[in-house]
């Protein structure tokens, strides 16, 4: 969430910035700034009318309880306590109002993030590695997966519908083995702290990293009627899109000490997406589920140091790739395809020779103050001075299941077997080659 503060006096900066996003972002501006004004002249009418109450007040105690003047003065102080009244909830319906309209409105991108309409305007910033090359057409990873007996796209559609997938055997196998593999090298190398969490979240959870109110279509919505006992009744309560959501959440109405920062979190979870309005894109295959499993990294820093510690969570998001020997690519996402609530963000595309092309396996984002302020999450910058929002970032350390394409894709052998990439093989059990099950 923007700070009404900073928008009412940058107006025309605020609508020049958004303006990079696209016309989209910019509505609502015209409206809050209104209802700001609006919010200003309430708060200082209110203010005259309580400075006149106490004034009234305190010439009433000296007044005879029983003479005219005292009953004047106290009709006179009833209207004014009506009127208060009255401006205190319509100051209440303005505030609703304007943070309601600011929970539509996107963050600020960076000024290091360039301006562009679509993802063809991202700059490439990096490659690692090199395209993989075979003596044979290379094989998508549905085919492979189907052949050596790993994959079940059909049996999983059959009991919970489309978007769905059975993993088997060595299939199943490197899925764990990838998880372990991503939480041991960033717990144990990068210093993260492995934290293990709830998928169910209530909706105010969802509003703190701004899934809500923008991606509600894009959300699992749990249909549960809560009885007169359970805590939760009133919070309408959702299946997690990714881990950033409660571990993010996790410090959520807190103030930490600065000592405290930075926070590093690394979890792995189970991850759901309806994925509304992608009918027709990537149905064949595994990229596009609607369950997912994701090893998520997550930092929580002090403002100086928001944008530095992107490079670094990026750096870390890049070694899985690097230990895994999986070629790839790193783009910068300029302002016209930067997510609703990043000020910059780096995408990690690998490459998948079956579908020729590259594919986002990771996005790492910085995203400034945006979710701190819908979350309330501040630290003290120094004993006795006044707390401050901190910075949030997060990123796929990485997207468990595109990893397991491109392992397949970029490891796969003339004769249909796919090779596990060194690194992974003590996770395996031994295991160097995944090759079909003898029936």
């Amino acid at each position: 969430m923007l700070d009404l503060k900073y928008v009412v006096e940058n107006l025309e900066e605020v609508r020049e910035i958004l303006h990079k996003r696209g016309a989209e972002a910019r509505a609502s501006i015209d409206t809050i700034a209104e209802k700001a004004e609006k919010r200003r002249r309430v708060i200082h009418r209110l203010q005259e009318l309580r400075t006149g109450q106490n004034q009234a007040n305190a010439l009433m105690a000296k007044l005879d309880k029983k003479s005219g003047a005292f009953a004047q003065q106290r009709d006179a102080l009833r209207q004014i306590a009506s009127e208060i009244k009255g401006l205190e909830s319509e100051h209440r319906e303005i505030e609703a109002e304007i943070s309601n309209l600011l929970l539509h409105v996107p963050n600020l991108p960076a000024d290091s993030t360039p301006v562009g309409k679509d993802a063809s305007d991202n700059p490439l910033v990096r490659s690692w590695g090199q395209k993989p090359e075979f003596d044979f057409e290379p094989k998508d990873h549905t085919d492979l997966g189907l052949a050596l007996g790993i994959i079940d796209f059909e049996r999983a559609t059959k009991i919970s519908g489309a978007r769905f997938s059975f993993l088997l055997g060595h299939g199943s196998r490197m899925i764990r083995a990838l998880m372990a593999f991503m939480l041991d090298l960033h717990g144990e190398e990068h210093g993260y702290t492995e934290i293990w969490s709830p998928v169910i979240v209530k909706d105010e959870t969802m509003r703190g990293t701004g899934q809500l109110p923008k991606f509600a279509a894009d959300s699992f919505r749990i249909d549960w009627s809560w009885d007169e006992h359970q805590e939760n009744q009133g919070h309408d309560l959702y299946l997690i899109p990714t881990a950033e959501v409660p571990v993010t959440n996790f410090h959520a109405g807190e103030i930490l000490d600065a000592e405290q920062l930075p926070v590093t979190h690394v979890a792995y979870t189970a991850c759901f997406r309806s994925e509304a309005g992608s009918y027709g894109k990537d149905t064949r295959g595994l990229i596009r589920q609607h369950q997912f499993d994701k090893v998520e990294l997550v930092r929580v820093e002090r403002p100086d140091q928001g944008e530095a510690a992107l490079e670094k969570l990026t750096a870390h998001a890049e070694e899985v790739l690097k230990r895994l020997e999986l070629h790839y690519q790193v783009v910068l996402l300029c302002s016209g395809d930067l997510g609703f609530g990043s000020r910059k963000t780096y995408d990690l595309e690998v490459w998948l020779p079956g579908q020729k092309a590259y594919r986002e396996i990771s996005s790492c984002s910085w995203y400034g103050d945006f979710q701190s302020r819908r979350a309330n999450i501040r630290f003290r910058p120094a004993k006795g001075e006044k707390p401050k929002f901190v910075h949030t970032l997060n990123g796929s350390g990485l997207a468990i299941g595109r990893t397991f394409v491109a392992i397949l894709e970029q490891y796969q052998q003339k004769d249909g077997s796919v090779r596990v990439p060194d690194a992974l093989i003590p996770y395996m059990g031994g295991v160097e080659v995944v090759k079909a099950r003898e029936s």
